[in-house]
């Protein structure tokens, strides 16, 4: 049987929270497959001896983390019959609690991987220390920034330097910080790494993705 052409290619804007938020990427993944097929998304699958949806996310979200700003692309086998708005809630319906559906886009089918696409992310960071005063995170914010190497240790042994991948750390008048982190081809800072070089413990913060910005593509 041959493969189905692909007909459209649909960009998911959504947000991740509550009890959700400690659900992992491959789970998730598994979550957006139930809720297509849910609410009658025709998917593309793969060929092979273990078909899977043709979709594709902008960037992983660390465990614990909350957002509104994910990005996920889903390739059909059938345009779908009604404005793309009325999918939202047609997929919400559909989503388990702390999935939100924010909005659907058509993009182009042959158009670049969706990862390529991203340039940097935006992170808030609400400690929940209280002996952590903004003048002591102010310091440490501008001891990190005037740090010339910051040498990691990823889970696979590598050592690699945080500092380039940081391009700003700013704090709020409430006392929250602001996190403009490199994510994509040119490398990705995790934001719990971030938080650990500041001193903090990551299940002593709050953290949520507020922002992954993809750069204009350009399809022939």
């Amino acid at each position: 049987m041959s493969q189905p052409l692909t007909q459209q290619r649909i960009r998911i804007t959504f947000g991740k929270s509550g009890p959700l938020r400690y659900v992992g990427h491959l789970d998730l993944a598994r979550t957006w497959e139930r809720v297509l097929r849910r609410a009658g998304v025709p998917l593309e699958y793969s060929q092979g001896f273990t078909p899977r949806p043709r979709m594709q996310f902008a960037a992983a979200l660390p465990v614990g983390v909350s957002s509104t700003c994910e990005y996920l692309d889903a390739w059909l086998t059938a345009r779908l019959d009604a404005p793309l708005s009325a999918w939202v809630e047609r997929l919400q319906a559909a989503s388990p609690h702390g999935l939100t559906v924010l909005a659907i886009e058509d993009v182009p089918i042959r158009g670049a991987a969706l990862p390529t696409l991203v340039t940097h992310a935006e992170y808030l960071v609400t400690p929940l220390d209280p002996a952590l005063d903004r003048q002591t995170l102010r310091d440490r914010v501008e001891a990190l920034l005037a740090t010339g190497v910051i040498e990691r240790v990823r889970s696979n042994g590598k050592r690699y330097d945080l500092r380039p991948l940081i391009q700003n750390l700013t704090i709020t008048e409430s006392g929250d910080i602001v996190a403009e982190l490199v994510t994509g081809d040119d490398g990705t800072a995790r934001i719990d790494e971030v938080v650990d070089a500041l001193g903090m413990a990551f299940d002593r913060v709050r953290a949520h993705r507020s922002k992954l910005a993809l750069r204009e593509e350009h399809v022939p």
